[in-house]
């Protein structure tokens, strides 16, 4: 195990009703503040007002933001860096899912940082550049990507038809709010596709070629077997509490460091191709990785890794075998079964894109060179996989 440090400042306050805190802990950071949200969905289901009350209560001075895009643009970006400047607020409350969360941090990063987050951050990668941001603090609508306790960020740029991420300890969330009743709305669609991004998340940190790691290999299986229980009853039963309060926490410890934190290598290649498709057709992102992953499972499979898919099919899905080969493929058909069953397409396809920008998408996917630690993948593996998954 490599040496680490696990540092994890964001303080979580889970279950229903812990939104009445709102006002005290905003408090203890901000009198003013920046409120972000995406369309009128918190508004409809009145998580909207008592937000206000809780802040009114506490006297927070409060400028909205609203219709963050599910692919949260940089555009959006700027204007609510804008707004925070103007106003002098002191925090950006983000409440939502990933997209809001993430567009939230880009927002405290753009307000203090003096160049473009965009060139120098999502482009350039020059994340040391980031030295202070705007305290940033969610409540979460939709168990999905982890933003609620990490410091990564994913943003669009429409006009360059780039999707790209960023990363700083410093915009990891000082407090969320998770409850899990805020997500009995979210419908069988983006709990689909919430579901396979926390086990994407999970795929990209528990696939790798090395052979220690024990323990977080362990950890791992069992966040892969409750999203597994869990997201077909909350599909079928959406106001299932225990459904959804397991996925919400799922959700988080799977993309704060935890499951990383000591490993050798993480892998994170079938992201990248992914956010190529996400910023060239705008598709919701649990879909593209659940297109995209077992068709990666099969491409990348060989002798240096075949033990994590034997694994994973030991483990987590109870599957046995003599031969580790015939292991690992009856492991990756049960992942794209399981997909299926919670309706989620199949191909590329399904979702109406054909190849004529398959040369344009592993270009940028290796735009910095090969990507991936289970088997490196350069232009030629990129394109194999997109043309795999027509």
């Amino acid at each position: 195990m490599k040496n680490f440090i696990y540092d994890v400042p964001t303080r979580i306050l889970f279950g229903e009703g812990q939104v009445s805190n709102i006002g005290k802990e905003v408090k203890k950071h901000a009198s003013k503040i920046l409120l972000l949200y995406g369309k009128n969905s918190i508004k409809k289901n009145g998580l909207y007002d008592e937000v206000i009350k809780f802040l009114t209560e506490e006297n927070i001075e409060v400028i909205e933001l609203s219709g963050v895009d599910p692919n949260p643009r940089i555009e959006t970006v700027r204007e609510g860096a804008d707004l925070c400047r103007k106003h002098n607020l002191e925090l950006v409350l983000a409440v939502g899912g990933g997209s809001t969360i993430d567009c939230a941090k880009g927002i405290a990063a753009q307000t203090k940082y003096h160049g473009d987050i965009w060139r120098d951050l999502c482009v350039d990668k020059k994340f040391n550049l980031l030295t202070e941001a705007l305290p940033v603090a969610s409540i979460l609508t939709l168990a999905a990507t982890g933003s609620e306790m990490n410091g990564n960020s994913v943003l669009s740029n429409v006009k360059e038809n780039l999707k790209l991420g960023f990363n700083s300890y410093i915009l990891r969330p000082v407090f969320s709010i998770l409850d899990p009743t805020y997500t009995f709305s979210v419908n069988k669609y983006q709990t689909a596709a919430g579901a396979v991004d926390i086990m994407s998340h999970i795929f990209e940190q528990y696939f790798s070629p090395d052979k220690n790691g024990y323990l977080q290999a362990r950890i791992m299986e069992g966040l892969l077997k409750t999203v597994i229980h869990y997201a077909p009853i909350a599909y079928d039963n959406p106001t299932n509490y225990e459904a959804r309060a397991n996925i919400m926490w799922a959700s988080s410890l799977s993309l704060n460091g935890l499951t990383s934190a000591g490993k050798e290598s993480t892998d994170w290649a079938t992201h990248q191709i992914e956010h190529e498709l996400s910023a060239k057709y705008d598709i919701t992102h649990g879909v593209g990785l659940g297109i995209l992953t077992p068709y990666w499972m099969e491409y990348v499979l060989d002798k240096e890794n075949v033990h994590r898919f034997v694994d994973y099919a030991n483990n987590v899905w109870g599957i046995f075998g003599e031969d580790d080969f015939e292991v690992a493929k009856k492991v990756i058909t049960k992942t794209r079964e399981f997909f299926d069953s919670l309706e989620i397409p199949s191909t590329l396809t399904d979702i109406g894109i054909d190849s004529s920008r398959f040369e344009e998408m592993a270009t940028g996917a290796t735009r910095l060179g090969p990507i991936g630690t289970m088997k490196k993948l350069n232009y030629k593996d990129v394109l194999e996989i997109l043309t795999m998954s027509l």
